[in-house]
């Protein structure tokens, strides 16, 4: 279950918060730039990070003012004002002192909060954190220029593959994760938000403020960070009294991908001095994926309120067979599925009649399947074979079961029939790979 959100009143402004996790030290995360809880919630490998979080903290999280569930207001807040936010927060939690760790342009405002008010500062983190502007324009045309571009293009494909492209460059290619990226910016902020946030943020310079940080202190950053370069960690962590610095291979400013293990074993030792990585449990399944084709034309064919109605139909459809077939839904994008079967044969036939189901509604969906070992994490899994079951369905065409040799070679004697589909190569996954329709 989802925790529950909730609403913690700073001045005239209502402040969205949710708390999960009991454990006995008190973690508040302040989120960088647009990202809000709702929208981070569906962030590529967040659940694993955050239930690794669970496992020895209470995590604090909150929209700032202006951004996601919180209170949107008419301008910029000021930094005054959003350290009240954070206070605010932690007095409707119950909260006397907390750790805060600060992400991105959060790090700004966690570090002006620890510096100001020590007596609620239990300990600071610092990733991917700056103390001068990493953002800014000179002159009034010059912003004129990028407000019209924000309001223009905020939310669509093509700006949210530009923020892929620094804040999570491993993944800027993958559709899953450009579509979680636009869910981010529509439910981040509007784009006068935007505006407003990008111009406090190129004013923001702290740097007189770090020698004043009397809390313990832990800085990370990433060595090929694109989205905050990793000198203005050092910067941070050489102007911290005492604070110790650790730096870590990857080039994703996102934190919960890449080697976000090693980013957490070093939050968990920092915290509680010793590090319990979370036990992943291993479990064979089949992957199945499935998506509409041609979703974006027949989307704008026929506009929002009517596409949303046939996508909640299909999504209907597709449950229904995975109930019947005993396929467990693990996620859902947009228009796609992403399942789980304990048997290969079982999910071929509910991906056959996933397919003939939705034709009823005027449309056609590719799928992809695979067999592998998967790693189990809670209710979620992960793992090679997930990418693998992603990529095979890349390959697949309009109504479409295409399947790896693996699941082929388990059905053996099933009666379901192949035909070819020849070698290929898999993005992002070492190998040729044979792949084969299921034949109708």
């Amino acid at each position: 279950m989802l925790p529950e959100m909730q609403y913690a009143r700073s001045g005239d402004v209502n402040i969205a918060y949710e708390v999960a996790g009991d454990g006995p030290i008190d973690l508040v995360i302040v989120h960088g730039w647009i990202a809000t809880i709702e929208g981070v919630r569906d962030a590529p490998g967040f659940a694993q990070f955050a239930q690794r979080l669970t496992s020895f903290a209470r995590v604090i999280q909150f929209d700032k003012r202006g951004t996601g569930m919180s209170d949107r207001v008419t301008q910029a807040a000021t930094m005054d004002e959003r350290m009240d936010d954070v206070r605010a927060v932690m007095d409707a939690v119950g909260s006397q002192r907390a750790t805060v760790m600060g992400i991105s342009e959060g790090g700004v405002m966690a570090a002006l909060f620890a510096a100001t008010y020590p007596e609620r500062t239990s300990a600071l983190i610092l990733y991917g954190a700056h103390a001068t502007p990493t953002f800014s324009l000179e002159t009034d045309a010059e912003w004129l220029e990028y407000s019209e571009q924000v309001r223009h293009n905020w939310g669509n494909e093509a700006e949210a593959r530009d923020i892929l492209s620094w804040l999570a460059p491993s993944v800027a290619m993958d559709q899953q994760a450009i579509q979680w990226a636009q869910k981010l910016m529509r439910l981040g902020a509007s784009p006068a938000a935007v505006i407003a946030l990008s111009r406090m943020n190129s004013e923001i310079d702290i740097r007189q403020v770090l020698p004043s940080i009397r809390v313990p202190t832990l800085v990370l950053h990433r060595t090929g960070d694109r989205g905050i370069p990793v000198e203005d960690g050092r910067y941070l962590a050489e102007h911290i009294p005492g604070a110790k610095y650790v730096e870590l291979e990857g080039i994703d400013h996102l934190f919960s991908i890449g080697n976000a293990d090693e980013i957490l074993d070093e939050i968990e030792e920092f915290l509680t001095g010793a590090r319990h990585p979370l036990e992943h449990n291993r479990m064979l399944a089949t992957i199945m994926f499935t998506d509409i084709v041609g979703s974006t034309e027949r989307a704008h064919e026929l506009g929002d309120r009517r596409w949303l109605e046939l996508l909640d139909q299909h999504n209907a459809l597709v449950r229904k067979e995975l109930a019947r077939f005993r396929g467990v839904e693990m996620d859902t994008t947009g228009d796609g599925f992403f399942a789980t079967f304990d048997g290969p044969a079982r999910a071929i036939r509910c991906a056959l009649a996933i397919s003939d189901d939705v034709q009823q509604l005027g449309i056609q969906i590719r799928a992809g399947l695979h067999t592998g070992e998967c790693e189990l994490t809670g209710n979620k899994v992960g793992g090679i074979a997930v990418h693998i079951g992603a990529r095979v369905m890349a390959h697949s065409g309009a109504n479409e079961v295409l399947v790896s040799s693996t699941v082929k070679d388990l059905v053996a004697g099933s009666g379901i029939k192949f035909e070819e589909r020849g070698v290929h190569a898999l993005k992002g996954v070492p190998d040729e790979w044979h792949l084969y329709a299921v034949a109708r």
